[in-house]
């Protein structure tokens, strides 16, 4: 008689385990400690096999039937079911192995070593919310341009097109480790550029403000009444006009008061260089002003949560919203004033380049390196500082020479 679920539900355990059949080699165990698990008889090269097909309810009567039928279709082609589920689970497994997640996680774990803790972790959580849950199961060596297409639109339609193209970009340097360990045959990213798939997007440059409304700036962030860590660190940012990342996560390790130089080491800055911020007069005095407060030992402007980390850069942006300037400037918005008043001051155009650690575009700036024209830079940044505090005051400026 055929089971149904009535049946195999009424059926109790007993002293010892009691097959119920449902014919044809397919079989439900009930152990004595009440657990229900079927079970296939059957002959391969006159011997007599048994496979299990998992515990019920989980494995309902219906789905033991389909894979009772499953089993027949292969018996009947001359095919072991109990081999062909192990070359099932080692096909599986090196799927699992060589799927673009296995891949991309050690492509990252190769590919982190000379960036900084922060990019890297922006790159693995990427593509954990972006990446994996699109293509992450799928076998790197069958993942087409089509899918890669319709991934980074997706990202696209939600707005986000620059991370749209980023995405694109780390896909093909994954895809790239793939062919190079020989888990790939191709990178099908190569065949395509973002500009390819993807809508133009406006340029727009960093939000900041003109020479002649800088001196208000200057005196409402004298009079900034939140938090004086964050007064000093935007006192600090005019001054050195260095990157707000740079910013934010400097360490007193790094700062030679005694030599007036500020080093940043290449892992913080974007450009992967070091950098030498030669320190004014007014830049040395905010540092002490700094460390008189003493809020760490390791970090001059460490997060108010005490822990470990740095400010964050919305930090920076709010208090510039708190001032009065949302939409009008941003952080980064120090750095084209600076570029703008220096070269109008006709200040050497390698040496602010220099100073602002920008990626050198020809033959000649590729020659220089972090640590040249120090002499000349430092008496700019001196000139800069001497420029704002008269801006501040609103004296009359009158333009000074570069020489």
């Amino acid at each position: 008689m055929k089971l149904t679920d009535s049946i195999i539900k009424a059926a109790k355990p007993k002293n010892k385990r009691y097959n119920l059949p449902d014919g044809k080699g397919l079989v439900l165990w009930v152990q004595p400690d009440g657990q229900k698990v079927w079970r296939i008889r059957y002959d391969f090269n006159e011997k007599e096999k048994m496979l299990s097909l998992g515990f019920y309810p989980a494995v309902s009567l219906a789905a033991a039937r389909r894979e009772h039928t499953r089993f027949k279709e292969l018996l009947a082609q001359g095919i072991d079911p109990s081999e062909n589920r192990k070359e099932e689970k080692q096909q599986a497994a090196i799927a699992a192995a060589n799927s673009f997640e296995s891949v991309a996680r050690l492509w990252w774990n190769h590919w982190k070593h000379d960036k900084t803790e922060r990019h890297a972790d922006y790159t693995i959580r990427r593509m954990e919310a972006d990446i994996f849950p699109v293509i992450g199961h799928k076998p790197v060596n069958e993942i087409t341009v089509a899918q890669f297409i319709a991934m980074v639109r997706k990202v696209e339609s939600r707005g986000a097109l620059d991370i749209a193209k980023r995405v694109l970009t780390t896909c093909g340097q994954v895809m790239r480790y793939a062919v190079a360990h020989g888990l790939a045959e191709r990178n099908p990213a190569a065949d395509i550029k973002p500009s390819d798939v993807l809508k133009p997007a406006k340029k727009t440059n960093h939000k900041r403000l003109s020479e002649k409304e800088l001196p208000e700036l200057l005196r409402k962030i004298d009079g900034y009444n939140g938090q004086p860590l964050t007064r000093l660190a935007l006192q600090l940012m005019a001054l050195t006009f260095v990157r707000t990342g740079e910013l934010i996560g400097a360490r007193w390790d790094e700062i030679n008061l005694d030599k007036k130089e500020w080093r940043i080491p290449a892992e913080r800055m974007k450009m992967r260089s070091p950098h030498i911020v030669p320190l004014s007069q007014q830049a040395i005095t905010l540092l002490e002003e700094i460390h008189k407060l003493a809020a760490d030992d390791v970090l001059l402007f460490p997060s108010e949560r005490r822990d470990g980390k740095s400010m964050s850069n919305n930090t920076i942006l709010y208090a510039l919203y708190r001032l009065g300037y949302h939409g009008r400037m941003t952080g980064h918005g120090f750095r084209g004033v600076a570029s703008t008043i220096l070269h109008e001051q006709q200040f050497n155009h390698d040496h602010i380049e220099l100073q602002l650690a920008h990626t050198q575009r020809d033959a000649v700036s590729a020659a220089y390196n972090h640590a040249l024209y120090l002499e000349p830079r430092a008496h700019m940044m001196q000139q800069w500082a001497d420029y704002l505090d008269k801006q501040r005051v609103g004296a009359e400026v009158i333009p000074f020479k570069a020489a």
